[in-house]
């Protein structure tokens, strides 16, 4: 066995405890401070007086927030420190994301989201532009992303059944989707405070790798940064406009007004669809999510072993694209629910090969900068999908024409991620 495969294999665990694992449970955080609105809503909607439009406003004005500070979260990141910057964003988006629980008029609930978005904007660029690369060859990134990423998933798991039961729950004058808001927000707070010790920026710097560890890793990103920079030197301002990544800036957009289309709405037309309890919602919720994290980590898997990056994006998109618009035909629930699992698996499956590919052809700060733009662009999806939906169902007065919208908006996106150069 070569010296660069005994090093990996000795890496193994070390990256996983060290790196992964912090980014991992942060990113679950993050993820059930994003999507613990879909399930409020279904009682919080109607205790606020709140129609599908304005829900959808303010679950789309979050992304708002988002894009505004993306690009300039990441590279301050870059150029001070990744592990400092994301304890900032965890402890400031554990704060806002409480004081949803107390919103009363559609201008406050727009203007938290709004904040929240600012708060939360750069933790995925600076994991997948500024740590990652640092910690992982090309080879192994996709495999590493898509187990990082099952935090989404993972996330609804775990949250659906307790939001569900939140939502029955009535403590010290609380209602149970303010009692939500306030205690999936305590744990931003807390990790944000524990992250910073937890994580090192660079090989260098970290007391758990021998020297020899620490040198293969800092050799093997320093190389890879030098064959690039001998391809093509990108700066901040080229690389954010290289035709790839607008490219990949649009295929984003589209994808992820798919996506958070359809996960915020999700909880709400199956209420709706079926007639069941809020807390059996929560829990048929984990059957999507848990089909979506094992397709996701497929496709990592393959992407990683194969090298192939476009098919591994493009196909899950198109199942996306068949269970939206699937649903839209389903004249029963049963069949809504199985469309909504297919729908699942094909709008989470391309996470793992995706932030993958941006580092294939850019790094350093250049890296950063568009992997903001691109995150920022599909963050425009974020706001335009979930309000979209609302504004729809408000004039239709059912979520058919609103998950066809999203399923052309899927298949468009991969129809355009086979428009990529294949790199290896």
């Amino acid at each position: 066995m070569s010296t660069g495969l005994l090093l990996r294999s000795r890496l193994g665990r070390k990256r996983l405890w060290h790196v992964l694992l912090p980014l991992f449970i942060g990113s679950i955080i993050a993820y059930l401070d994003r999507v613990n609105l879909a399930y409020a809503a279904i009682t919080m909607n109607q205790d606020l007086g709140f129609t599908p439009s304005v829900f959808g406003m303010g679950a789309g004005i979050f992304f708002a927030g988002y894009v505004l500070f993306e690009i300039p979260g990441a590279l301050i990141a870059e150029r001070w420190s990744a592990r400092l910057w994301l304890a900032r964003i965890m402890v400031s988006w554990g704060v806002v994301s409480c004081l949803l629980a107390w919103v009363r008029s559609p201008a406050q609930f727009y203007a938290v989201r709004f904040l929240l978005g600012a708060a939360e904007a750069s933790y995925y660029p600076v994991a997948f532009a500024s740590l990652i690369p640092r910690w992982f060859t090309p080879q192994e990134r996709p495999a590493a992303i898509a187990l990082m990423l099952t935090s989404l998933q993972m996330s609804a798991i775990l949250g659906s059944p307790l939001a569900g039961w939140l939502l029955g729950q009535t403590w010290l004058g609380l209602k149970g989707w303010q009692i939500l808001f306030v205690v999936e927000a305590v744990p931003a707070v807390l990790f944000g405070a524990i992250i910073w010790r937890w994580l090192k920026d660079r090989p260098a710097d970290a007391a758990f790798l021998t020297r020899e560890e620490a040198a293969f890793l800092t050799e093997a990103y320093a190389q890879e940064c030098a064959q690039k920079a001998s391809r093509e030197c990108y700066t901040v301002w080229q690389a954010m406009r290289n035709l790839e990544v607008l490219k990949l800036s649009f295929i984003y957009f589209l994808w992820v007004t798919g996506f958070w289309g359809y996960n915020y709405w999700l909880p709400t037309a199956l209420k709706e669809a079926s007639g069941w309890s809020n807390l059996r919602v929560g829990w048929m919720m984990v059957i999507p999510m848990t089909l979506a994290l094992a397709g996701m980590m497929v496709v990592g898997v393959s992407a990683s072993r194969t090298g192939e990056k476009r098919w591994h994006g493009a196909v899950p998109m198109f199942v996306g694209a068949l269970g939206l618009g699937l649903g839209t035909c389903a004249d029963s629930p049963v069949w809504a629910f199985a469309a909504a699992c297919l729908a699942g698996v094909g709008v989470y499956g391309a996470f793992g090969v995706w932030w993958s590919y941006p580092s294939t052809f850019l790094s350093g700060a250049a890296a950063a900068a568009a992997v903001g733009l691109v995150n920022s662009c599909g963050n425009l999806g974020g706001y335009l999908g979930p309000y979209l939906t609302g504004v729809i169902k408000d004039f239709t007065g059912s979520f058919q024409g609103a998950y066809f919208f999203l399923s052309l908006s899927l298949l468009g996106a991969g129809c355009l991620m086979l428009t990529l150069r294949r790199r290896t």
